[in-house]
This record gives C-alpha cells, structure tokens and sequence, in this order.
C-alpha cells in the first residue's frame, strides 16, 4: 500500500480530516486528535496502537514495523510501507482509528460496513 492507498482509505472512515504535521507532513486527525502521521517522505506511516501490539509487531517483524514514543496505554508504531502486508496495514490502520474517535462514529462505521 502507498502513501495514496493509505491517504484514500483514511479519508473514507467517519469523522477523518487531513491536516498538516508538525513537521509538515500529512497528518489524520479524527476530533483533532491524531492518529495517524505518514513520513515526510512518504514511504512510512506512524499510527496510534496499544502497547502490547506494538511490542508482538515489532518482534514479530522488525524489518516492518519499529516502535515509536509510548504513552499510558498506547504506543505508536512506525510501518513501513514498501514491504507491509497490504491487508495487515488496513486492519491497523481502522483500528488505531478505533483507538481515537468517539463511540459514536465507531457505530456509524460498523453500520456501514455491514
């Protein structure tokens, strides 16, 4: 999945808006709270996740995914795009979604997904 794929996908759950990093690259924020950063570069993206996902991840596959800042329960996983499993990344990319909006627009999405 590239940058694009992942910028299309984003924009397609309830309540995501792009906005400008504060290194300014692409960020998404859902309620102005960020969940998902791409690189500057564009070749990785860094998404919200709970820490012992992080941890299985990153011993699982170092050569994808490498840890990032950690906070209370969640910690931020760096993933690099070029060689991440396509279906793997959506599935934490909804979630570090999941992680951040409210219960509300969790419901609206789970309604339109069926």
């Amino acid at each position: 999945m590239d940058a694009e794929a992942v910028t299309r996908l984003l924009l397609t759950l309830p309540g995501v808006e792009e906005h400008v990093g504060w290194a300014g690259q692409p960020a998404f924020k859902v309620r102005k709270k960020g969940f998902v950063y791409l690189s500057a570069d564009e070749t990785s993206v860094m998404l919200k996740a709970l820490r012992e996902e992080q941890e299985a991840l990153v011993a699982e596959d170092p050569e994808i995914y490498s840890p990032s800042w950690a906070s209370g329960r969640f910690a931020w996983l760096e993933v690099r795009l070029a060689i991440a499993d396509d279906e793997e990344l959506e599935e934490l990319l909804v979630e570090a979604w999941r992680l951040t909006a409210p219960k509300m627009l969790i419901a609206q999405h789970e309604a339109a997904s069926g």
